[in-house]
């Protein structure tokens, strides 16, 4: 009795400290410190679990987690920055295949069966839908991670009624937890797994149907439905605090998932039925490209910056790929001393992971004081000298606003073509994730400086530095 209650008050405990660490990462500044909170949380569920009543085998359980524990360390070291998008997608897989197996391990054991008739039956919806939840998420992540990773096409996979598909799936998922649920003993298995390959197959054709340009949100997404696994799982164990756990993050991942909608003028309940912002164009003809594409050299763009007295740069993908974020870091010092206005657009969607840029940035020490998102910027760029894009495509694209034909038609972009001057650092002229053309590549006032980011703003460094 006694261990009971000591575990009750560690799992409050622990909850209070998840709680406080969602809290902190709210803000740059008391990120670490909800990291930290998480950890500690974290270590002391561990503990309270495994040192729980009826908890046996620990011998196997400590190995496991130890196992677990350095293969975690490895990855996450081995992991850059611009893979971290495909580990947290892959991740969510595993939370998913957990609720699967737990799911099935509760339904074969023993005790299920020896329940009260009316506890039966409640045990037995939260066994099914903790399946479906977790088959789903699972097969999701996967192709979610694929996407991210380039092994999966970005773009979309439409077919004729697919909507209507995938609702006949889970109404036939219903019949099937209706007829699981009647069964005598564990002959309802067979439902249960035709159950979940129906649930697996409906979580790759979600994100199947999904466009490259709105994998943030997808993966955000992904992140909601592995809390409610996690917390279906809780429900099928009889853990509270994992039912807590579970349903933060559930909670927490649909949140930012409907925020980030807003941004980008998406709908929320398009996004949990797949294939949103694909709907067909309002003029069937692709928009043809006006004006010239003209380039930039290095110390051409020195010589802007250094008659800029305001700069605005927007980064993307391309930068946390080159690694760039360490020499413009130091470009902005060198800038800010000689008395020049340097602050940085963030588009919600900018990377492939929400708040990927501000994380590269806050990696590099830039201030967070200059770090701006979208909103707080677009008014300022008309007034601004020098707009610097780099690595980034898709969230400057005027196409967004301007060409019913494309396909982030009416998603919130950054204004940068409102600047008196535009620099675009890409390597090539080739398309961005979501797979279209960037009309702002080709206006009277925008350059193209061609190459690796990095190594561009290095060389554009060394013309900026104070001759010796």
């Amino acid at each position: 009795m006694i261990a009971q209650q000591i575990q009750t008050a560690a799992y409050l405990f622990a909850s209070i400290l998840f709680i406080l660490s969602l809290g902190s990462l709210s803000s740059q500044e008391s990120a670490k410190r909800g990291v930290f909170y998480g950890i500690v949380g974290m270590i002391i569920a561990i503990i309270a679990t495994v040192l729980g009543d009826g908890v046996q085998g620990h011998t196997y359980i400590i190995t496991a987690i130890a196992i677990a524990s350095v293969i975690g360390v490895l990855l996450a070291r081995r992991v850059e920055m611009t893979s971290m998008p495909q580990l947290v997608a892959i991740l969510h897989s595993f939370v998913g295949l957990a609720a699967v197996l737990v799911g099935f391990g509760s339904y074969l054991d023993p005790k299920t069966h020896s329940l009260a008739p009316t506890e039966h039956s409640i045990h037995l919806v939260e066994v099914f839908i903790g399946v479906f939840i977790g088959a789903l998420t699972f097969t999701g992540s996967i192709i979610a991670w694929g996407k991210l990773e380039g092994k999966v096409r970005s773009k979309p996979l439409l077919y004729p009624g697919r909507h209507l598909v995938n609702i006949s799936l889970v109404l036939i998922s219903i019949v099937l937890g209706v007829m699981f649920s009647m069964a005598e003993g564990t002959d309802g298995l067979i439902y249960l797994y035709i159950m979940t390959a129906i649930s697996c197959f409906i979580g790759v054709m979600l994100v199947m149907a999904i466009g490259g340009a709105d994998m943030p949100v997808v993966v955000s997404m992904l992140n909601s439905y592995s809390g409610w696994a996690a917390s279906a799982a809780g429900f099928m164990l009889g853990n509270d605090l994992l039912i807590v756990t579970g349903a933060l993050v559930g909670s927490s991942g649909a949140i930012l998932s409907i925020i980030m909608c807003e941004a980008m003028n998406r709908s929320f309940f398009s996004v949990i039925f797949g294939g949103f912002g694909n709907a067909p164009a309002a003029s069937g003809d692709v928009k043809a490209m006006e004006g010239e594409v003209t380039s930039i050299t290095h110390e051409e763009t020195a010589t802007l910056l250094k008659e800029a007295k305001s700069l605005v740069i927007v980064p993307g993908y391309g930068m946390a790929v080159a690694k760039a974020q360490y020499p413009i870091h130091e470009m902005v010092q060198v800038l800010r001393k000689a008395g020049k206005k340097v602050r940085f657009a963030i588009h919600p969607v900018a990377g492939r992971l929400p708040g990927h840029m501000n994380v590269l940035l806050a990696e590099a020490n830039v201030p967070y004081d200059i770090v701006l998102e979208m909103d707080e910027i677009n008014e300022d760029l008309p007034d601004t000298d020098v707009v610097m894009v780099i690595g980034a495509n898709d969230v400057v694209n005027p196409g967004a606003q301007d060409d019913p034909s494309s396909p982030i038609y009416g998603m919130p972009v950054i204004e940068a073509w409102k600047a008196e001057k535009v620099i675009v650092m890409k390597r090539s002229m080739s398309v961005g994730y979501a797979g279209v053309e960037n009309p702002l590549f080709y206006k009277p006032n925008t350059d193209m400086l061609y190459g690796d980011a990095k190594e561009s703003v290095e060389k554009i460094l060394g013309f900026l530095r104070p001759k010796v």
